[in-house]
C-alpha cells in the first residue's frame, strides 16, 4: 500500500474540513447523475469543473462499466483544482459482477493504467472494490481479496461488501481483521436493511490513512427492484436529522483515521449533492452561503 504520509499531503486542501485531527471530505458518487444540481445549458463535458468548485472530492463511476482511457482521468485532472480528490470504482471485471469473465492480472494491469494520470497528478484518494450480493463470505472469496491487495499493492483500497455474511455479529472481528492485516480499508454502509443483500452499519476503520462512507439511502421498496436507472434505485432523500445522526459517527471515524471520505450515493435529482453540502455545514466545514440553486431545490424537495 501506498505510504500514508505521502498520501495525507497529497489530498489536503482548502476544501477538507477538519474534526478530531482529521481532514473529513463530503461529497458525491459519480457527478453526472445530478440533473437538479446544474445551471441550464451547462455542457456535460463542464459539469466536473462546476461540481469541483462546491465539492472536495467525487467518486468515478463509469470506471466499473468499461476500462477508461487514460485521456480521460488527463482531462479530469486539468478541469480541476489542485486539492481535489478523485476515487476510482473499480472495473467490474475486477469486482466479479461478470462472472463468466474471470478478473485476471492483465485486467488488474489494464485497470491500473488507465487512471495512472489521477496518480500523477496527485488527485487519486482511493480505489473502491464493491463487491456483489454474491460475493459472499467463505475461503475462496477471501483468498480473492489477498489477490486484490497483492495487484493493488502502489495504491489505497476499499471494500464495500454487499452480503450479510461478512458483518453478522460473530464475523465482524474476522472480516475488519482481514481487511486490516492485507492494507485494505473498509467501507461503512448506509443502505437499507432488507433481506441478505445489503449490510448491517458497523462503523469502523481498518486503514488507518483512511476512513470510507457510502450512503445509499433508505429506500427499502427499491433495493432489489429491476430498474432502469440507478437514480430509481437510489431514490431517497436524507432527512435534517437522520443527517444529524451521521455527525457523531464521522468524528469517531476522524479519531482513527487521517482522513474521512463521506460520499452520497442517492442520486436521484439533486438529492446526492444536497444531502452532501447539508452534511458539510453540519460538520463545519463550509463556511460560504448556500448555493442560490441548491437552496431553491432544497426548498422544493423538503415540501414533498
Amino acid at each position: 500500500m501506498p505510504d500514508e504520509g505521502k498520501a495525507g499531503q497529497a489530498l489536503d486542501g482548502e476544501h477538507a474540513g477538519e474534526g478530531a485531527g482529521a481532514i473529513i471530505r463530503v461529497g458525491t458518487c459519480a457527478w453526472g447523475d445530478h440533473e437538479d444540481f446544474y445551471p441550464p445549458g451547462l455542457k456535460s463535458t463542464d459539469r466536473i469543473s462546476y461540481y469541483a468548485n462546491r465539492y472536495p472530492v467525487v467518486e468515478v463511476n463509469a470506471s466499473y462499466y468499461h476500462l477508461l482511457p487514460p485521456r480521460n482521468y488527463a482531462g479530469w485532472v486539468a478541469k480541476t483544482p489542485e486539492n481535489f480528490v478523485f476515487n476510482v470504482k473499480a472495473y467490474g471485471v475486477l469486482t466479479w459482477h461478470r462472472r463468466e469473465e474471470p478478473p485476471t492480472k492483465a485486467a488488474f494491469e489494464a485497470f491500473r493504467m488507465s487512471y495512472e494520470p489521477l496518480v500523477d497528478g496527485g488527485k487519486l484518494g482511493a480505489v473502491l472494490f464493491q463487491f456483489p450480493p454474491w460475493f459472499v463470505d467463505e475461503k475462496k472469496h477471501r483468498d480473492y481479496l489477498k489477490r486484490v491487495a497483492a495487484h493493488m499493492e502502489d495504491d489505497r483500497v476499499v471494500v464495500e461488501f454487499r452480503h450479510t455474511s461478512w458483518l453478522e455479529p460473530d464475523r465482524v472481528p474476522e472480516t475488519l481483521g482481514l481487511l486490516s492485516d492485507l492494507g485494505l480499508g473498509y467501507v461503512v454502509v448506509d443502505a437499507p436493511q432488507v433481506g441478505t443483500g445489503t449490510t448491517p452499519l458497523v462503523p469502523a476503520v481498518t486503514l488507518p490513512s483512511l476512513a470510507y462512507v457510502r450512503l445509499h439511502g433508505r429506500n427499502t421498496r427499491t433495493w432489489y427492484k429491476k430498474v432502469e436507472t440507478t437514480g430509481e434505485r437510489f431514490d431517497y432523500l436524507y432527512t435534517s436529522a437522520e443527517l444529524d445522526e451521521w455527525v457523531p459517527k464521522v468524528r469517531e471515524l476522524a479519531e482513527s483515521a487521517h482522513e474521512v471520505y463521506v460520499m452520497f450515493n442517492n442520486n436521484r435529482r439533486n438529492y446526492a449533492t444536497v444531502n452532501a453540502e447539508q452534511l458539510a455545514r453540519k460538520l463545519g466545514q463550509l463556511d460560504r452561503p448556500p448555493e442560490s440553486d441548491q437552496g431553491v431545490q432544497l426548498g422544493l424537495l423538503g415540501e414533498e
